[in-house]
């Protein structure tokens, strides 16, 4: 009886949790392909310097999110998570609207501020979604999160990259204004899915990036899959913060072609991870799904770092979805490994580790792109791309014995 209560209470809330997390992501996309027209019409700047600056916007937003992830995940363990939810989607949209009418640089750092505070949805919506699955169906839920994200990244930046075209600030009222109506769908229809029983004592010590994460310490195998995490996110930020400025530098693309080669990542990523992820982990087990994931990643950020031309962006791409099998099943087998009341602050240190790196790596792929394409030394527009692959293989040391573990 109560499987079937969490089946028919998963069917309703499902719809709502993914449908935030498509928009977090959409937020992300939104700015992605306009971001190097935007900061440059604040003063007439170079690309590569451009491209610094972004790497500090981007800053801004994690090292917000690190500090909040943790709290918000905290505070949805012990009030549940749909005031969390609601809360940060409402701070949300009005990002957007700062976003939209910033006079200049400086009110976009507090709007990326603002951002990483409401961005720390991840936390709460990930543990809803362990709330509202059973054991056996967390890989396939969470690869719909994926699939949602993805969808995310297919809209934002192709709504970006289209409206940019003619208005740049313009995509940020279209997210306002639909962030604001889904906090008013939220707010109708989303219903609590943390019993009060399943509830705990919120705490400061434990409601930290430190805090949460050595809490981690205590569950196998756990703090081995945070680390591997942790590379794989760090590694992706060269997508995050120089995809836009090194497409410009390799293939000369309007903002029309950035968005449209974001989305298409993000619908095959979509595809992916919404329609592949749940029969091939059945099929092969999350362990060599991971690890499968990690070699295909290799590959992909070594190609985009020697690439020359658009279609070689593009067969990256391509190839680069295959990549996603990795977060679903590493999130299975961690929520697998975590009590049923730790599952948020497990979220938390997700986020907050998210958070650190991409704290972390906007600042590293920036400054490496801005370094090897100023007008002194070697011309290398990929070297962040490369950087990312020695992360991934970094990734793969730590995740063998822990995958090898998990699968015995």
């Amino acid at each position: 009886m109560a499987d079937d209560e969490n089946r028919a209470r998963g069917a309703k809330t499902l719809p709502f949790i993914l449908l935030v997390l498509f928009f977090d992501a959409m937020g992300v996309g939104l700015i992605l392909p306009v971001l190097p027209d935007l900061i440059k019409g604040f003063g007439g700047l170079a690309n590569s310097d451009a491209a610094s600056i972004s790497g500090y916007l981007l800053f801004t937003f994690a090292a917000m999110q690190f500090v909040c992830a943790p709290i918000l995940g905290g505070l949805s363990d012990r009030f549940g998570r749909r005031p969390i939810l609601l809360l940060a989607l409402a701070g949300y949209s009005a990002d957007y609207f700062l976003m939209a009418f910033a006079p200049s640089i400086f009110w976009l750092f507090i709007a990326r501020a603002v951002s990483g505070v409401c961005g720390a949805t991840f936390a709460a919506a990930n543990a809803a979604i362990v709330d509202i699955s059973s054991e056996g169906e967390r890989a396939r839920h969470f690869g719909l999160t994926g699939a949602a994200v993805g969808l995310g990244f297919v809209f934002g930046p192709v709504i970006g990259g289209l409206i940019g075209e003619y208005a740049v600030r313009a995509p940020f009222i279209v997210a306002g204004v639909l962030t604001l109506l889904t906090t008013i769908y939220g707010a109708i229809a989303f219903k609590e899915t943390l019993p009060p029983e399943k509830r705990r004592r919120f705490t400061l010590a434990r409601a930290n990036p430190i805090g949460g994460l050595l809490a981690m310490r205590h569950y196998p195998l756990v703090p081995l899959f945070l680390a591997v995490l942790f590379c794989v996110q760090l590694a992706s930020q060269s997508y995050n913060s120089i995809w836009s400025f090194y497409t410009i530098a390799v293939a000369d693309w309007t903002p029309f072609w950035i968005g449209t080669s974001a989305g298409l990542y993000g619908l095959l990523l979509a595809i992916v991870q919404g329609g592949l992820t749940g029969p091939f982990i059945a099929r092969v087990g999350e362990p060599r799904a991971a690890m499968f994931s990690f070699i295909v990643g290799v590959g992909v950020y070594l190609g985009l770092g020697f690439a020359s031309s658009g279609p070689m962006i593009y067969a990256m791409i391509v190839l680069g979805a295959f990549s996603g099998f990795a977060f679903p099943a590493i999130q299975a087998m961690m929520t697998a490994r975590t009590p049923a009341d730790a599952q948020g602050e497990l979220q938390g240190a997700v986020a907050s580790l998210f958070s650190l790196s991409a704290i972390v790596g906007p600042i590293l792929m920036t400054q490496l792109f801005s370094a090897y394409t100023d007008e002194v030394g070697i011309y290398f527009p990929g070297a962040g791309f490369i950087a990312s692959a020695m992360i991934i293989v970094i990734a793969i040391i730590i995740a063998g014995p822990a995958c090898r573990r998990a699968a015995t």
